[in-house]
């Protein structure tokens, strides 16, 4: 079983993935590499590297595969960064993003999500993330400045905390919108917050 899920998740990096656009090296072998269907329901697990978002539980949701490396990638790792994730979800982004960054700061507010995240990375021997459970709106004030942010659920605006605690040169990327959302990419430059807008999409509503 574990070949067949190893097969499964090549054929899901190269056919949805880098085939999509994606081109990172880092990104493509984090996602080549990150056993997803570890973090979605024991009776979904044959859905794990379908191209499509899956339930996992308290109203939540595993985002798609793509949508996964698209924000990745869009936050420009290239190593030993200092990342911040706010709604750890099902830990799936959490992992990408701890193969490729030096520490993961990651936030979620339910409980028994943040639970069985923990459980799950932890079981994979992931080592460089810090967990809290809480309202991950106004970030991690203490553990800034970070070099990216991702945030894994829609905001209805953008939340200028989040904007405060970047590092000069960091990105953040994020949905914001209501019954219509965007990926929105903000950049701390010299200038001052840069922010572009990317793709529709549609997320959960941020907590």
């Amino acid at each position: 079983m574990n070949g067949e899920y190893a097969r499964e998740r090549r054929m899901m990096t190269e056919s949805q993935i880098r085939a999509r656009g994606v081109g990172d090296p880092l990104v493509l072998a984090a996602m080549a590499a990150v056993p997803r269907h570890v973090f979605v329901p024991e009776g979904l697990q044959v859905r794990a590297y379908a191209d499509e978002p899956l339930p996992i539980g308290n109203g939540q949701t595993i985002s798609q595969p793509y949508i996964v490396a698209y924000m990745t990638e869009a936050l420009g790792l290239r190593g030993g960064e200092k990342v911040l994730e706010v709604g750890t979800g099902s830990g799936y982004q959490t992992a990408v993003l701890a193969e490729i960054a030096g520490a993961v700061w990651t936030i979620e507010i339910v409980r028994t999500l943040a639970g069985r995240a923990r459980a799950a990375l932890d079981g994979l021997g992931y080592t460089n993330i810090q967990y809290r459970i809480g309202d991950g709106s106004a970030g991690w004030p203490e553990a800034a400045p970070f070099e990216a942010i991702i945030v894994t659920a829609a905001a209805p605006v953008m939340p200028l905390e989040l904007e405060g605690q970047l590092a000069a040169g960091g990105r953040m990327i994020i949905p914001v919108g209501t019954d219509v959302q965007e990926l929105i990419l903000v950049r701390r430059t010299k200038k001052g917050i840069e922010r572009a807008r990317l793709l529709p999409v549609r997320f959960v509503p941020l907590v």
